[in-house]
């Protein structure tokens, strides 16, 4: 019987819980950190205003850690992950550079806010989603108009095929995210390649306007 989507889901997050204690160490000896602050730093990408932040499946907290060296301790950050040990460990990355989080351990489909976003990071988690345009639409829904997306997501690549095994992930090609952006509400203003290691490889960084 083929798994069901919350199955599938609920698979994921233990998974992740399993391997969230060394799972900071691992994204830093691979190059994705160093990465993310070249992407969050790209002079192609303008800055737009930070305001509210949310970090959506934050993972060990990489991409918003990235984002707080850069914007600094001041930002209004959310975080929100299904896995309540990799949420435990966003929290202390971020606290140790003094920002103080709100967190939510849910998934994107579970998430609710009051208020809407003035930024949304998310990085390699449309790839687990049977609809990637339904999170892309859930994403736009909690942005306010003008919002900036700030998508990482895996490209079709070789090393991927080998991540697969372990993850069952989805890639995608640019043109394809670019149609399913479009199709949620969010208007590509442009994409970045990361320049080595790993991260060239596997990723591919897309920065969208909600409209």
């Amino acid at each position: 019987m083929a798994q069901t989507a919350s199955t599938h889901q609920r698979d994921l997050t233990r998974r992740y819980d399993r391997v969230a204690g060394a799972w900071g160490d691992k994204m830093r000896t691979l190059g994705y950190f160093d990465g993310y602050l070249g992407f969050l730093s790209d002079p192609a990408s303008e800055p737009g205003q930070a305001g509210r932040v949310i970090d959506i499946g934050c993972g060990s907290g990489a991409f918003a850690e990235a984002w707080c060296a850069i914007h600094g301790q001041s930002s209004d950050m959310t975080l929100s992950d299904p896995s309540p040990a990799m949420l435990e460990r966003a929290q202390a990355a971020l606290a140790r550079r003094g920002v103080q989080a709100t967190s939510h351990a849910t998934g994107l489909e579970g998430f609710r806010s009051d208020q809407a976003f003035d930024t949304i990071l998310a990085a390699h988690v449309i790839e687990h989603f049977a609809a990637p345009s339904q999170a892309l639409r859930q994403m736009r829904d909690l942005a306010r108009p003008g919002a900036r997306l700030w998508l990482v997501a895996s490209k079709p690549h070789w090393c991927n095929a080998i991540i697969w095994f372990q993850w069952r992930h989805r890639t995608f090609a640019r043109d394809e995210l670019d149609q399913l952006l479009a199709s949620a509400g969010w208007r590509l203003k442009t994409t970045y390649s990361f320049p080595s290691g790993p991260p060239s490889r596997t990723s591919r960084g897309y920065v969208a306007e909600a409209i």
